[in-house]
């Protein structure tokens, strides 16, 4: 009988064994992978931490207690057992759950996250509000080894432990292997050092030392210094130690009974208390264990042998970035590539296989990545950051204080600009118009499709005259042949795709072929519209949109980017810095909402960046050109 169909909510777990929940955790195994099988998803993370979600739903009492999940790859778990089990099969899909945590999802979600090392921070200020308030519960963190690199973690780990706040972090170190003999002596360490009477005995015995005339003070600051060289040799997590933290581990994280335990240790100590926990990513599927980064994020598999279902016949964006930048870098002897912890992700990989000491990951530090490219920059050396739309975010302010302040050479790459699809609000790009061309000596373009790409990133690394950026989507391109030959795409020039004279489409990025396609439709009912590859975001060209203002006096903008600060903004800027008043413009863009999770296709339609909307938008133009014209 299903252990699982009798788990409806977390206190169902404390009612098993620890054999139960062995059988349970091999349960929730089959399920996720059974699952994100057919909908794609964070697979390997939420594989690796059956063991420890479970010790934290069976120790801790959510939603009272406040468990807060670090970037959220790693918690489909956590979303079974708090009541999802049965929406289960609809993870990331257009309506359904979320592939992160979410608070407005579940009361069980303390804290909405995507992006990492967040976790710490957002739990400290609880435990603070907690204390506050005076209200009674308990604060959890769940960290992975990869988002403790972030800044941000570090910072709350000093803080937390100079206030000596009661709050519970667990690091989930996915990257190194246990050794029975240091698993056996931190596991005898951490005993001692969690038993109440340890504490007692080592207060007493330093209060029986002072007693000592003339000697007992010093003699309790040998024994200390003593103690100390001790746990420095001997206890791996002194850094925590030294920041405040009682550290307790490093433990196995897939032996139930071990995590229970510390856990529960941990629950019983007062102050900030910081528990390493080693997982193995991808644990109990083989194909995931051996290529866990394939299976950290993963589109729908065959179960059987791991492999993709998705069928590709063009090349993506990324692979055109990764093949393009590795193959400026033979002629670019002071072309460097920098990820922050994204290589595969990036494309970078491919620059990384071919010039290993040109490569530099930064780890999850999107600012340490801006700005060690600027201190680069400064000295003679191009460097290339790629980083995707909503992670560059993170540096806004290491882009204007250290790139663009002192318009510095550096090349920014930014992928998945745009609608992103299954990983929802977090993760869309649509941001990032708006928050680069308000920048000063910011140059930023956008291609129409795989092979414009490449001639732009030719032209970024021969731009010499300050920062330049180039945006483009995630997946596939359009399909479009690539040319041999690279050439400069002329600074602040718009491409005519499309000549007419009553309407003019001014689109960017690859919906411009969809706005061809309305140009198309309209011709049909005797509509002449003329379609503008606008290109260079910033600049623009403004001789080349003046013109087709005067002679067409009704523009429609496209972009999928939010309409607030986006492309169409800037046009209509253009317009209202010129004078010119007498043209009817209208956008066609994301209104002002966080676009949530689903297929990109039905995210476009849901809201209206479509060949349907810009028809309608067109139609609408023109009847308030005609309106004007008759009063």
């Amino acid at each position: 009988m299903s252990i699982l169909e009798n788990i409806n909510g977390p206190e169902d777990l404390r009612d098993l064994n620890v054999e139960q929940l062995i059988n349970l955790s091999g349960e929730l195994r089959e399920k996720l992978i059974n699952t994100v099988a057919k909908t794609g998803g964070h697979l390997a993370p939420s594989l690796g931490v059956v063991e420890l979600t479970l010790g934290v739903h069976y120790c801790f009492n959510s939603p009272q207690d406040k468990i807060i999940w670090d970037v959220g790859h790693q918690a489909y778990v956590h979303k079974i057992l708090t009541g999802r089990k049965d929406e289960f099969e609809t993870l990331r899909q257009y309506k359904g759950l979320s592939g992160f945590p979410k608070i407005k999802e579940s009361e069980h979600d303390a804290f909405s996250t995507g992006h990492s090392s967040t976790s710490i921070s957002a739990g400290l200020g609880m435990a603070l509000a907690r204390d506050r308030l005076r209200k009674e519960f308990e604060v959890v963190s769940i960290i992975g080894d990869g988002a403790l690199t972030g800044g941000m973690a570090f910072e709350a780990l000093n803080y937390a432990g100079h206030l000596g706040v009661d709050l519970k972090v667990i690091v989930n170190d996915n990257e190194m292997s246990i050794s029975n003999n240091v698993g056996a002596m931190s596991s005898y360490l951490t005993r001692i050092r969690t038993d109440p009477m340890y504490y007692k005995g080592k207060e007493e015995l330093e209060t029986l030392l002072k007693r000592l005339p003339a000697i007992g003070s010093r003699v309790v600051k040998v024994a200390d210094r003593i103690k100390d060289s001790f746990k420095y040799l001997v206890v791996p997590g002194m850094i925590f130690e030294e920041l405040g933290f009682t550290y307790l581990g490093p433990i196995d994280g897939h032996n139930i009974s071990s995590v229970i335990y510390v856990l529960k240790r941990a629950k019983s100590t007062k102050g900030p208390v910081l528990i390493h926990v080693i997982t193995k990513k991808g644990k109990g599927y083989q194909p995931a264990e051996e290529n866990p980064d394939k299976f950290h994020g993963i589109s729908p598999f065959n179960v059987e042998n791991g492999k993709s279902l998705k069928k590709r016949s063009k090349y993506t964006y990324t692979e055109v970035f990764g093949n393009t930048i590795t193959r400026l870098a033979n002629n670019i002897d002071n072309l460097v590539a920098i990820t922050a912890a994204m290589p595969s992700g990036t494309g970078l990989n491919i620059f990384r296989e071919k010039f290993p000491k040109r490569f530099y990951d930064v780890g999850i530090a999107e600012q340490n990545a801006v700005t060690t490219a600027a201190g680069m920059a400064t000295q003679g050396l191009k460097p290339v950051v790629a980083i995707y739309s909503t992670f560059l975010q993170r540096a806004y302010d290491q882009i204007i204080h250290d790139v663009c302040m002192q318009n510095l050479p550096v090349i920014f790459a930014i992928d998945r600009a745009g609608i992103v699809g299954a990983d929802g609000e977090t993760h869309q790009g649509l941001f990032d118009i708006t928050f680069l061309r308000s920048i000063p000596n910011m140059t930023l373009l956008a291609p129409k499709d795989e092979n414009e790409l490449q001639h732009m990133l030719y032209t970024a690394c021969h731009y010499e005259e300050g920062p330049i950026a180039v945006r483009y989507p995630r997946g596939e391109g359009i399909g479009v042949p690539l040319d041999s030959q690279l050439e400069m795409v002329p600074k602040g020039k718009a491409e005519i795709m499309k000549e007419g004279n009553q309407v003019t489409l001014l689109a960017c990025g690859p919906i411009v072929y969809t706005a061809l396609e309305a140009a198309d439709e309209l011709q049909k009912e005797g509509i002449e519209a003329a379609v503008i590859n606008a290109r260079y975001l910033k600049p623009l060209d403004e001789e080349l949109i003046l013109s087709f203002a005067k002679n067409t006096k009704c523009l429609v903008t496209v972009e999928e980017h939010l309409l607030a600060g986006g492309f169409g903004s800037s046009v209509l800027e253009l317009l209202s810095q010129k004078g010119i008043d007498d043209v009817i413009v209208r956008s066609v863009g994301i209104n002002d909402v966080f676009v949530e999770h689903g297929k990109p296709d039905q995210l476009r339609e849901e809201h209206g960046i479509t060949m349907e909307n810009i028809i309608k938008k067109t139609k609408e133009a023109l009847n308030s050109k005609k309106i004007l014209s008759n009063g």
